[in-house]
């Protein structure tokens, strides 16, 4: 049994390179919009029931899902500063950990050019309703640059943060940290980075890449 966790910048093509990958192996696809935009035509995000039920129901899925001994992709967007990030995902992973299945993270990078390109593509509008502002949505796709979301440890100016969401939230609408907030270190200190350490990890430029050329590459090295 295998768990991926595929995680990096909006629009990089998590969900769309995760989808690729599920069609060609007998993993099944969680994206991380599977559960927030359901959750948006009842709660305003960020609030207190969207994030309990949010949380709840991520693990809920990954529960039932190790149980059953699926394999499983899951896409995240998430803070390598934060250690509540580090904390929610670790709980989300550990019924496959506990399982001693093969747990993997699979990072996607791209500039932030090329993620705005990517920001408007049908399929994505498609799949995320929230979305669809597009003046709203690429300027979330600028104000997440404050959040460190990939291991080169590069941020854009200003505060950091996690997410697929609002401006300094996290996933589940908790406020994000700021760079101010957070103390010298190296990448190496970071509270994600060194989760990723004690799993298998592979890390992918995609601004090069058809969302097919990407999802033959990490199932290539999945395989190794």
């Amino acid at each position: 049994m295998q768990l991926v966790v595929i995680f990096g910048p909006p629009a990089v093509g998590k969900m769309t390179i995760g989808r690729m990958i599920a069609e060609r192996s007998e993993f099944r696809l969680f994206h991380n919009h599977a559960m927030i935009e359901p959750l948006l035509e009842v709660f305003d995000y960020g609030t207190a029931p969207f994030r309990h039920l949010l949380r709840s129901l991520r693990q809920q899925v990954g529960a039932e899902a190790a149980a059953s001994g699926t394999d499983l992709i899951l896409t995240y967007v998430w803070g390598l500063e934060s250690q509540d990030d580090v904390e929610e995902i670790a709980e989300q992973i550990a019924p496959y950990v506990d399982r001693e299945a093969v747990v993997s993270f699979v990072e996607l990078a791209a500039g932030l050019d090329t993620r705005l390109e990517r920001n408007r593509t049908e399929h994505r509008l498609a799949e995320k309703r929230s979305k669809r502002d597009l003046d709203w949505s690429d300027a979330n796709v600028r104000e997440m640059e404050r959040f460190v979301m990939n291991t080169d440890g590069e941020r854009g100016p200003g505060p950091t943060a996690t997410g697929d969401g609002l401006p300094g939230a996290a996933p589940d609408g908790r406020p994000g940290a700021t760079a101010d907030d957070l103390p010298d270190a190296t990448a190496d200190d970071l509270p994600g980075v060194q989760l990723l350490s004690q799993h298998r990890h592979f890390r992918l430029d995609t601004s090069e890449l058809t969302p097919e050329q990407s999802a033959e590459r990490i199932l290539e090295w999945l395989r190794t």
